[in-house]
């Protein structure tokens, strides 16, 4: 069963792991994002992965963009049965450096834009095609900073709003047999970390390194989940990765079966929602 899928901001970790786990299913992949040079070379590697590439030059803080974006999907593909919301605003050490808040510059409040907001709006665009043909997933990338401390409160807003926006998402997609989830991966190890020198590395993270997912086992779950026989049963919950990998029988590339962080990181919410749906 192939499908069509988009994966917004995919120049880069995560994103681009995603877009390449997806092609090696045979889906047909297209990537968002500014820098035109990387997604050509993400085009590249889906085609290596025996995906069918799509480059969409799409900046997540411009509306327009990204309606132009939707709409060269609906001209070029007819529909869309798969979008994997990831796009978000990082500003590297800013993000981790330690400090309140009001002591990081204010542009880290970018993330409730791309991240939680770029998240909206592209379900905005994405919900009727699939709504139309009455089947889809969209699942939105989120982490275990939204129910407990994790870079700070522009980080944890941004994360804590998305596992809540696809749970109400959820339920106005539920009557168009369409999905929504929030997806928690674990620990990345992106292609940046990857070729990082040894010695650039703190000791403690380094012996972490072998337990991180490599971003590919994320697109690889999502897969598995499109493909699930059940999957509007887990319409808007929010989803563990590395527990719907041993569930599904997903495995890292490495043969590891990635572990869940539950126990220290702790556990997603479970929204309430009325009996009888929207507005019951």
């Amino acid at each position: 069963m192939t499908y069509r899928a988009i994966v917004t901001g995919a120049t880069r970790g995560l994103g681009r792991g995603i877009a390449r786990g997806l092609a090696s299913t045979g889906a047909t992949v297209g990537v968002t994002g500014r820098d035109t040079d990387a997604l050509a070379e993400v085009c590249a590697e889906i085609s290596a992965q025996g995906g069918t590439p799509l480059a969409l030059v799409c900046d997540h803080r411009d509306d327009e963009q990204v309606a132009a974006a939707f709409a060269k999907v609906k001209q070029d593909w007819g529909g869309l049965e798969l979008l994997v919301n990831n796009a978000a605003a990082v500003y590297g050490q800013d993000l981790v450096t330690p400090g309140p808040f009001w002591e990081k510059p204010l542009k880290l409040a970018d993330m409730i834009n791309v991240g939680l907001r770029s998240n909206y709006v592209a379900a905005y665009h994405a919900a009727p095609m699939m709504a139309a043909a009455g089947k889809g997933l969209i699942a939105s990338i989120s982490f275990y900073g939204a129910v407990s401390y994790f870079h700070g409160a522009a980080y944890g807003a941004a994360k804590a709003g998305t596992d809540k926006m696809m749970a109400d998402m959820a339920v106005d997609l539920a009557p168009h047999g369409v999905a929504a989830i929030s997806y928690w991966p674990g620990f990345i190890l992106t292609d940046a970390v990857k070729t990082m020198p040894p010695e650039m590395i703190p000791d403690d993270l380094r012996a972490m390194l072998p337990m991180w997912e490599a971003p590919e086992f994320t697109g690889l779950v999502i897969d598995a989940l499109y493909r699930d026989p059940n999957l509007m049963a887990l319409s808007g919950q929010v989803l563990i990765g590395a527990e719907q990998g041993e569930r599904l029988g997903i495995k890292d590339l490495d043969g590891k079966q990635p572990v869940s962080y539950r126990a220290t990181m702790g556990a997603p919410h479970i929204p309430f929602t009325p009996a009888g749906g929207q507005n019951a």
